[in-house]
């Protein structure tokens, strides 16, 4: 009886203690193969004035029953740390151009074109798992001056009230993205490629795709005032 009682929970233990085992070893290798989220700049338009609605729905500002224009796109991820760790509670923040160009910054050039149903900045707090979602649109490119960028959306990862990552995403083989040069300032190939994710239409969708995009963190928090580009606002012109 005795007998009968003990070798079960021997086994079930050495079963625990195997997949447990086996648990920390794919969290090692994958750990070492994580690629730190290299920094981008914050660039001259984020927000001077927040929308009146900064949910992560930037289609729709509040209970409007009009819809911005330009193909949706359902963005998802993890904010993790370089361990592989997710991180709850951190505020992402987005924020991008709309389909004429223009952001919703006041001094965008180009403001009287601007599509007002654009809310064109977004919030969320990560859950448990460390997940954020947005739905936006396709990001497209813009000439200011001289420079011509591919098209982007903006990212601002905020963790305890500390700001540890500001990046931008890209279009995976979007032809614009070898000559953009914010993100070839980013010299190693495969952080460069991580900026760079799929985006893959929704079946059955002419004009939604999906895409998935991980943030992975170092412990160091940015200094903003490192970031040249923040107060260009007022020399750029189209």
């Amino acid at each position: 009886m005795d007998l009968n009682f003990v070798l079960p929970n021997r086994r079930q233990f050495l079963k625990t203690l195997l997949v447990s085992s086996l648990a920390i070893s794919v969290g090692e290798l994958y750990a070492k193969d994580l690629v730190l989220t290299p920094w981008q700049t914050e660039g001259p338009f984020y927000p001077d004035r927040l929308p009146s609605d900064v949910d992560n729905d930037l289609l729709v500002i509040n209970e409007s029953k009009h819809k911005a224009k330009g193909e949706i796109v359902h963005l998802k991820g993890i904010v993790m740390d370089s361990s592989g760790s997710p991180i709850e509670n951190a505020v992402v923040e987005i924020w991008q151009a709309d389909s004429n160009r223009v952001y919703i910054h006041s001094r965008s050039p180009d403001q009287d074109k601007r599509d007002r149903d654009f809310q064109g900045f977004g919030r969320f707090v990560t859950g448990p798992s460390g997940e954020y979602e947005f739905r936006t649109i396709m990001p497209v490119s813009y000439t200011m001056g001289r420079i011509t960028r591919a098209p982007h959306i903006h990212f601002l990862v905020n963790v305890n009230h500390k700001r540890m990552l500001t990046t931008q995403i890209y279009i995976k083989g979007h032809h614009l993205n070898e000559k953009d040069i914010v993100l070839q300032r980013v010299s190693d190939r495969e952080q460069r490629e991580a900026l760079q994710p799929e985006f893959v239409q929704v079946r059955n969708k002419d004009n939604e795709y999906s895409v998935h995009f991980d943030v992975v963190i170092s412990k160091v928090p940015e200094d903003p005032e490192e970031d040249s580009l923040r107060h260009l606002d007022g020399m750029l012109s189209r």
